[in-house]
């Protein structure tokens, strides 16, 4: 296993931000519809379209690049020689990473709220939230790159 992971180092953490990059479009794209269908009149035409595009920016992107992500990054832990486990950083990002996945998991239940028209939250509230996943990143990037202890 183990040198099956180290051969296969540089496809493993090619897939994994391949996954990481679909999965940030979906985070940050997800909490920009919910601010237009805060603002739609339930049941109309316009709520209607944004609820099929939200199931399915949900499951066909957003879920599955999570998936892989993790599947990618877990590989990417268990590789020999890749993580220095003394140092501080990589639990920092760990936490921020799993603060991102408890994110996602707000996502799809404020999906299933609007799919049932039970939104109750102004589109004010998604234009705050969807800067979320961005500050995660930008100290999961740092994390990782900089390594800063």
């Amino acid at each position: 296993m183990e040198a099956l992971l180290t051969e296969g180092y540089d496809w493993i953490r090619a897939l994994h931000v391949i996954s990481v990059i679909a999965w940030m479009a979906g985070m940050l794209y997800l909490p920009r519809l919910y601010v237009y269908h805060a603002d739609a009149a339930a049941g109309g035409e316009a709520s209607e379209m944004l609820k099929v595009m939200e199931r399915r920016l949900l499951r066909v992107i957003i879920n599955p690049a999570m998936l892989a992500a993790f599947l990618f990054g877990i590989l990417l832990l268990l590789t020999p020689g890749v993580v220095d486990w003394s140092a501080g950083w990589i639990y920092a990002k760990l936490a921020l990473v799993f603060g991102m996945a408890g994110f996602h998991g707000h996502l799809s239940r404020w999906r299933k709220d609007f799919a049932a028209d039970r939104n109750e939250r102004p589109a004010t509230f998604y234009r705050k939230v969807n800067e979320v996943p961005t500050v995660l990143m930008i100290g999961i990037v740092i994390l990782v790159v900089v390594k800063p202890f």
